[in-house]
């Protein structure tokens, strides 16, 4: 076999196999916030320029096409479904609420039973365009209100008439759309399901910007009330943060200067009895702010292989009391 034919089939070999493996994004680190470009020095004196015979260019064979996908219509859109499809996790529950995190394009499932209603709470100040069900005749859904002013919140109430129903549901607001698939089983279902949002929070660090503690805490904080007194434990993400500090009042969550390069992780804060509570926080350039102090809260992120990082007080009471 001679070199070129050699050269094309292992050209062949390699584009087959791009065209038909699908692997994940290897994890980055984020760029220094304090980059700057360099500047080269010119020299107004022209350096000679060797005049050097370049070989000629070796002649290779067209690619190979890609392979094409034979697979019937059918078969490839329900396998884009099933890509798409984010099933209910143990870790992404918090109490009996089920929180997705939302990516466009994707496909949420919500299990349902007979006499019983599902909450599909969206976010606060996001208000309802449509609500939209393939089968409104053996499934009630519904929408009401909560809350007031910029905390009102919709909810979209769901309740099948059997089991064993399957439909798709598709909720459009003035910030996005949502698509369910809803399945009714005899007895179980998701009392509510609601989403954290990376994209919102990561477009607010973009807008802000805090290079230092002064500018991340409240002008009405005096830099000695400021107590460093929090280890961060667990995974090492890339956007695993810096430092938390508090100023008696709120607590201060110092992430790396390009975390908008990557995703914004939730911020869950641990009960006494060691389960998630949801709580207010705020994003400041490259810091979260937390409304209230805490013992301890966690950062989560992923589905399959969730990443999770600690930030507990180190104050603690000898005998844990």
């Amino acid at each position: 076999m001679s070199i070129r034919s050699r050269i094309g089939l292992t050209l062949s070999a390699v584009l087959v196999a791009a065209c038909t493996t699908k692997s994940p994004p290897p994890a980055i680190a984020y760029d220094s916030a304090s980059f700057v470009p360099a500047v080269a020095e010119t020299d107004p004196r022209p350096e000679p320029v060797a005049e050097v015979e370049m070989p000629p260019m070796p002649t290779l064979p067209p690619p190979a096409p890609a392979k094409p996908d034979r697979r019937p219509p059918t078969v490839r859109v329900e396998a884009a479904n099933k890509a798409a499809l984010q099933e209910p996790t143990s870790h992404g529950y918090i109490n009996a609420v089920q929180v997705y995190p939302f990516v466009d394009g994707s496909l949420y499932r919500l299990y349902a039973a007979p006499e019983q209603v599902s909450d599909i709470a969206l976010q606060p100040g996001e208000t309802l365009s449509s609500v939209s069900a393939g089968d409104t005749v053996r499934w009630v859904i519904g929408d009401t209100t909560s809350g007031a002013g910029a905390e009102q919140r919709v909810h979209i109430l769901v309740k099948p008439f059997a089991a064993d129903l399957k439909t798709n549901l598709v909720i459009t607001t003035n910030r996005r759309s949502y698509h369910l698939l809803l399945e009714s089983t005899a007895s179980t279902a998701m009392a509510v399901v609601n989403w954290t949002y990376p994209q919102d929070a990561m477009a607010a660090m973009r807008r802000n910007a805090a290079p230092d503690v002064k500018q991340a805490v409240s002008l009405n904080t005096s830099l000695e009330d400021i107590r460093f007194r929090y280890v961060i434990t667990g995974d090492t993400p890339p956007w695993r943060p810096l430092r938390a500090f508090d100023d008696t009042n709120k607590v201060y969550i110092e992430f790396p200067g390009r975390i908008d390069q990557g995703e914004a992780p939730p911020l869950f804060v641990v009960g006494p009895e060691g389960d998630s509570e949801l709580v207010n926080y705020r994003v400041r350039g490259n810091y979260y702010v937390v409304d209230r102090l805490f013992a301890a809260a966690e950062l989560r992120l992923g589905q399959k292989r969730q990443q999770v990082v600690r930030i507990s007080r180190t104050d603690v009471i000898a005998d844990g009391r």
